[in-house]
């Protein structure tokens, strides 16, 4: 029998028969197949980008950790595919990670303290005065947070947790259909370093933020849109901070999974939840 090589891309699957020209048609992709496929592709070059930067050996591996993802919330940015993208991007840089789908989780103080990183992939909601304080009172003491998008748009009522996040979403004109630059401002920083500047069609988050946070990368709002939007405003789109001794990532980008599976993006979100977690 003839050895046969399969090649993917992301309209087909074809065969090719070693020591002949023969390219045969298996079959055409469906529409979850096609995804799939995609989503291998963006993993790929994520991977490789990593590699290709000098600090690839620095985000590599680091000793077990165990990381805490909180997903839930508005459904529209689906936290739970967003939650497992993250979970499987933690697990190959070997940490332990949870799954949690209910705000209760953190009523448990005690594990909270014993864990090295929370992400939370949560939209809106609100938390109990008890779920707060042990929220922010274990990032004062240590432990890490990281997130993308939402963490940006949550508990909007909790002004100590917009504080400790660092800032919080006030309005995105365009929706998703805009295309824009993000501008890498400090790209000797490892966080960044080795990605550049890319563009982007997906929303454009104007936010409230504090001004002490360290901008990773920006964006430039050129069009107006009152009221919020009065003049062109440069936003920042990345950042970090200190929350007490607890270190804080923030990525405004991720709106859908799509998004989050950019290559640059996904590498900015690996390095900064493996920073976070130091």
């Amino acid at each position: 029998m003839v050895n046969q090589l399969v090649f993917e891309s992301s309209q087909c699957i074809f065969k090719a028969i070693p020591n002949t020209l023969s390219v045969q048609l298996c079959h055409t992709l469906s529409g979850e197949e096609k995804l799939i496929i995609e989503r291998r592709e963006k993993l790929r070059m994520a991977e490789s980008l990593l590699k290709s930067t000098p600090f690839f050996t620095y985000w590599r591996k680091p000793e077990m950790k165990y990381a805490l993802i909180v997903q839930g919330g508005y459904s529209g940015h689906q936290p739970r595919v967003i939650a497992h993208i993250l979970a499987g991007v933690l697990r190959e840089q070997n940490f332990e990670v949870e799954i949690a789908d209910s705000l209760d989780v953190f009523l448990d103080e005690e594990k909270l303290r014993r864990t090295d990183l929370i992400v939370p992939i949560w939209t809106a909601g609100s938390l109990t005065p008890e779920q707060l304080k042990n929220f922010t009172s274990v990032v004062q003491a240590g432990t890490g947070i990281a997130g993308v998008h939402g963490m940006g748009d949550a508990f909007r009522c909790e002004i100590e947790y917009q504080g400790m996040v660092g800032g919080q979403f006030l309005r995105h004109p365009g929706d998703t259909g805009v295309t824009y630059r993000v501008h890498i401002t400090e790209p000797y920083n490892p966080l960044v370093m080795g990605i550049g500047d890319f563009v982007v069609t997906t929303e454009q988050w104007y936010m409230m933020f504090e001004p002490s946070v360290q901008v990773l990368a920006n964006t430039y709002f050129e069009q107006i849109d009152p009221p919020l939007v009065w003049r062109p405003v440069g936003m920042p789109v990345a950042w970090i901070k200190k929350y007490g001794h607890g270190r804080v990532y923030f990525n405004a980008l991720g709106h859908s999974p799509d998004i989050l599976l950019i290559p640059q993006v996904l590498t900015m979100v690996q390095r900064g939840m493996i920073w976070a977690a130091r």
